[in-house]
C-alpha cells in the first residue's frame, strides 16, 4: 500500500478504536435513547452472538517487567450487519449482551457518513459523562487528604 493511503486509513482506524473504546463504556440507556431518536431505524441482523466467555488478561511484574496471567475476565462481543452492508462489533467486560449488540450497531452506523456525527455526539457525551465522573472522584479524594509534615527541632 503506498504511503499516501496509509496516512489517510491510520486516522481513522484511531478514530475509530476510540468510538469503540468509549461505546463499552456508554451505558445501555444512552444508546437506546439515541438509537430510537434515529430514523428511519436500519435494519439490523446479527452476524455473531451477542456472546459471553473468559479472556485471559496479563500483567506485568511492577507494570514493566515479565508478564503474568494474571486471572480471566468475563468478556460479552456482538457483531451485526446493517442492511446496507456495513458489518460492526462491540466488545466490552461483563455481561450484558444487549449493551455488546447496541455497541455493535453504532460501530456500524459509524461507517457510515451520514450517520457518523449522530454517533460521535454519542460517544462525546460518553466522554464528557467519564470525565464528570473522574473530577468528582478526584475531588472527593482530594477532601479526605491528609498532609503530614515534620517539624525539625533547632537543636540538632
Amino acid at each position: 500500500m503506498d504511503a499516501i493511503k496509509q496516512n489517510q486509513i491510520e486516522p481513522e482506524k484511531s478514530a475509530r478504536r476510540r468510538c469503540m473504546r468509549l461505546l463499552a463504556q456508554a451505558t445501555v440507556e444512552e444508546m437506546r435513547a439515541v438509537l430510537h431518536a434515529i430514523l428511519p431505524t436500519p435494519e439490523i441482523f446479527a452476524v455473531r452472538g451477542p456472546e459471553t466467555g473468559l479472556v485471559m488478561v496479563r500483567g506485568r511484574i511492577g507494570g514493566g517487567g515479565d508478564p503474568f496471567n494474571l486471572g480471566e475476565a468475563t468478556v460479552t462481543r456482538a457483531t451485526i450487519r446493517m442492511e446496507t452492508g456495513e458489518i460492526g462489533h462491540g466488545q466490552m467486560l461483563g455481561t450484558d449482551k444487549e449493551k455488546a449488540r447496541l455497541a455493535a450497531v453504532f460501530d456500524a452506523l459509524w461507517q457510515k457518513p451520514e450517520r457518523r456525527a449522530v454517533v460521535e455526539a454519542l460517544v462525546l457525551a460518553v466522554e464528557e459523562r467519564i470525565a464528570a465522573q473522574d473530577r468528582l472522584e478526584a475531588e472527593q479524594t482530594a477532601a479526605t487528604r491528609v498532609d503530614f509534615f515534620t517539624m525539625v527541632r533547632g537543636e540538632n
